[in-house]
């Protein structure tokens, strides 16, 4: 037979009106619990489904939570300390972001994906100052897991990152930390203004080493100035190649394109 009953007990439209200690509903199916003002402490809740759930200001110490799945949760003022979340998915789920700061599971390839479901879950609710916070643990998680996926000696990740694997991972954190640096992998506005900076400050060294006098500060300083209009492509000095005119396009158009994603992002989550 290709099925077997998961028994899964599904409680429905119940009230709890008890705190409730060292309790186990591990797979159970909560629809439209209430509870508010309760404490749990030590309770086992291991892959269970909280749809639709009612659980205001209540205090969960200790609990585990590996495996559940939160749909349409009401979590508004509930407070969460020393909780295990591993493999948890939340969706239109109202929650404190302090979550973030006590209760990311340990490992960081768990930690980068209960930041991303948060960072949806949040989203969704349109809440972007969240969302903002969960996405800044999930690149810190993010770069953590690709450097160690290449460079740990930990048995996990040479078991599992080994051979051409392991370059591939070397390659993908290089590929991170690289726009990381110029625009914060898309986070990051500051970041990228630096990047332009530092840019138009290269093109600059470029156009008084091979058009100008290189023993005058005035070469420098004009060559400064006159690169955001090169850039911009307001100016096209005559004496630049073709070839030149067309990565200095080619660069304007991936930088305003940085920045518009960057934008669109922001607007997004509001």
């Amino acid at each position: 037979m290709a099925f077997v009953n998961s028994n899964r007990e599904h409680i429905v439209d119940q009230k709890i009106d008890t705190d409730l200690s060292s309790i186990d509903y591990e797979n159970k199916l909560f629809l439209r619990l209430v509870a508010k003002g309760k404490r749990f402490e030590k309770v086992n809740f291991r892959f269970t489904i909280f749809d639709t759930a009612y659980l205001r200001n209540c205090v969960f110490d200790s609990c585990d939570f590996t495996g559940c799945r939160f749909v349409g949760v009401n979590f508004y003022g509930a407070k969460f300390t020393g909780c295990k979340f591993d493999y948890a998915t939340f969706e239109r789920t109202i929650i404190d972001s302090d979550i973030l700061n006590n209760c990311c599971p340990g490992w960081d390839n768990l930690k980068l994906k209960f930041a991303r479901t948060l960072r949806v879950n949040f989203q969704q609710l349109g809440d972007s100052k969240s969302a903002n916070k969960a996405i800044k643990v999930e690149l810190d998680a993010t770069e953590i897991h690709l450097k160690k996926s290449w460079r740990s000696n930990e048995s996990y990740y040479r078991k599992k990152y080994n051979g051409w694997k392991r370059v591939g991972k070397f390659l993908e954190w290089l590929n991170f930390k690289v726009l990381d640096f110029v625009w914060g992998n898309g986070e990051n506005t500051y970041k990228l203004t630096r990047s332009v900076i530092l840019l138009l400050i290269a093109m600059a060294f470029f156009d008084v080493l091979n058009f100008q006098d290189v023993t005058k500060v005035a070469s420098y300083r004009d060559a400064i100035l006159k690169m955001p209009e090169v850039l911009l492509g307001v100016v096209s000095p005559a004496y630049y190649s073709s070839r030149y005119l067309a990565i200095i396009y080619f660069t304007r158009l991936v930088a305003m394109g940085f920045f518009m994603s960057i934008i669109i992002k922001r607007f997004n989550r509001r």
